[in-house]
């Protein structure tokens, strides 16, 4: 691979995707386009890149984005998301919302459907105390790929020996020869669209948690910034944005702040981790953080 064939590649990855690839990462492109140029009867990443350029090669791009995009996930991966989920996060909620008796909860750059399935189990643990309530799960993700395989709702004895934990294996899933499929209860509870956080997403409404993990760490800080301010809008007051271990909002955006003892979980600016004066749901979470 040329220099000049990877200045191509990362401009097209920050212009469709917002990838934002360092100098140093042409061994990220290789392992991930050598077998995508390979499957497409192409000698290399020189010959993909040419025949990109070319007249009629949307689909190959796309192809070439997809592969760059999809990331490794699996389920209730980080733990501690989850369990801040069911100890603070999601009995607080209940409490704040019981007028109103539904839920919505976003999960941007949802992959193969891990994470927002391991969300949808997290809501079925609280039995009785969301039973007749509305749930949404909305999964967004770049790809269209990883957004079909999920709503399949099929994984493999390597995917679901990862983060399941082996009651919801036993409780949630079939065995259909050597793969799992999630029962049809939990599949129903997530709703599948196709999504690019750089694009406007102000459509799909506001949610109670969103859950924007592993994702923002690819983006410039111009990108981050943008995003968290878009995110902002679609957060009711009082509720939860949720980052991946290694993201924070610190330094780049004010419009969030942290929750004390709550790593991880994040609260409007404006909605004040002060304790007096907060929405019910954050008095709640932050008792419970104590």
């Amino acid at each position: 691979m040329t220099p000049l064939d990877y200045d191509y590649l990362r401009k097209l990855l920050k212009e469709r995707s917002g990838l934002d690839l360092s100098s140093d990462k042409q061994y990220l492109v290789e392992s991930r386009l050598v077998p995508l140029a390979r499957k497409s009867g192409l000698a290399g990443i020189p010959e993909l890149v040419q025949k990109m350029k070319g007249a009629g090669a949307e689909a190959l791009t796309s192809e070439v984005v997809e592969a760059m995009t999809t990331n490794e996930t699996f389920f209730f991966r980080d733990k501690i998301p989850f369990d801040h989920l069911k100890q603070a996060v999601l009995p607080a909620l209940i409490q704040a919302r019981a007028a109103r008796r539904s839920l919505r909860i976003w999960c941007a750059a949802s992959s193969t459907g891990q994470e927002p399935y391991s969300i949808a189990m997290c809501l079925k643990e609280m039995g009785a105390a969301l039973a007749g309530w509305r749930l949404e799960i909305v999964a967004t993700d770049l790809s269209q790929a990883v957004l079909e395989k999920s709503k399949a709702g099929i994984f493999s004895q390597f995917e679901v020996q990862r983060g399941l934990p082996i009651q919801f294996l036993v409780k949630y899933f079939t065995q259909i020869g050597e793969f799992w499929q999630l029962n049809a209860d939990i599949r129903a509870m997530v709703q599948h669209r196709q999504l690019n956080l750089l694009q406007d997403f102000s459509h799909l409404g506001t949610f109670d948690v969103i859950f924007c993990r592993n994702v923002l760490i690819y983006f410039d800080q111009e990108t981050k910034t943008d995003i968290f301010a878009r995110l902002a809008k679609m957060l009711e007051p009082d509720g939860v944005l949720a980052l991946g271990a290694a993201e924070s909002v610190v330094g780049i955006s004010s419009v969030f702040k942290p929750y004390p003892d709550r790593r991880g979980l994040y609260c409007l600016g404006t909605a004040a981790v002060a304790r007096t004066g907060a929405p019910i749901g954050l008095k709640a979470v932050a008792s419970a953080a104590r």
